[in-house]
């Protein structure tokens, strides 16, 4: 991407509250002066319920983005639960053929490993709703760096291993609660040789023994070659013991790589992840 592109913002999870009005006039102002020009889609706010438009409503504000040859990205900037409603009515031929990258989080892990699964190709786990939150200097420069300069500053983050001392392969996942709904559909990604990127707002104990459960009885730990985990932040806030490592030793076992970092998640320091991008940690 160059500056003066055009890139869309988008909303395909929960509506935004009205009142969040002013934070994105913030975020559309912050986008111009870093060289964007950004598009909203028809779909942003809750009109009843949390619905911002129907599913296929929303998919089709997506995919005239993706046929616009002037639109160079698609943003989302929602979170929250009915993101995976809309994936019956994407074109995923049109997806792979445009170029273009979808960056989203939390509940757009749907839509992004979906893609995914379906094209093989590449999209950012990245909220860009933190470039105007409290760390938005950080954000704006590793932003920029990254999008128009070519750097990886976006994508560099530190990380420490708590079991054996590399992995290799290309990523999938996101957030453990929403991947999950992926499961024994078709946008489910094969997990043969991949590294698995888990991460979670909410959910503490009970949930995340659940979300490990189902894991492994969908024998996902057993085709993977690495597990890199993210923040999880209801459970970390509460100091909740066991913790997540101790949870995700329980149920993948001893004998598989496993790496934890603090910078992927949802906080707003967060740094970004390329999901179907092949990355070495040693």
């Amino acid at each position: 991407m160059k500056k003066g592109d055009k890139v869309a913002i988008v909303c395909c999870s929960n509506g935004q509250k009205t009142l969040y009005r002013e934070n994105l006039q913030n975020l559309y102002n912050t986008l111009i002066e870093i060289g964007f020009v950004p598009v909203f889609s028809d779909y942003i706010y809750e009109r009843k319920s949390v619905f911002n438009g129907s599913a296929k409503e929303r998919a089709d504000s997506l995919m005239e983005f993706y046929k616009d040859r002037e639109i160079k990205a698609n943003f989302d900037i929602s979170g929250g639960d009915i993101a995976n409603e809309i994936l019956p009515y994407l074109d995923f031929n049109v997806i792979a053929e445009s170029g273009k990258m979808f960056w989203g989080y939390s509940d757009l892990t749907t839509i992004i490993n979906a893609i995914f699964a379906k094209t093989g190709k590449e999209s950012v786990l990245y909220q860009i709703r933190n470039l105007i939150y409290n760390d938005a200097e950080n954000q704006i420069a590793n932003f920029t760096n990254t999008v128009f300069n070519g750097t990886e500053d976006l994508f560099q983050f530190q990380y420490e291993f708590v079991q054996k001392e590399e992995m290799h392969g290309i990523v999938v996942g996101g957030n453990i609660r929403c991947l999950l709904k992926l499961a024994g559909t078709e946008y489910w990604p094969d997990m043969t040789g991949k590294i698995l990127l888990l991460e979670a707002r909410s959910g503490t104990v009970p949930q995340m023994v659940t979300y490990f459960s189902q894991l492994k009885q969908m024998g996902v730990f057993e085709k993977i070659t690495g597990i890199l985990l993210g923040t999880f932040t209801e459970m970390e806030k509460s100091g909740e013991l066991p913790s997540v490592i101790d949870l995700v030793q329980t149920y993948a076992g001893t004998n598989i790589p496993i790496a934890k970092t603090a910078e992927i998640g949802h906080g707003t320091d967060s740094k970004g992840i390329v999901i179907g991008r092949e990355i070495y940690l040693k």
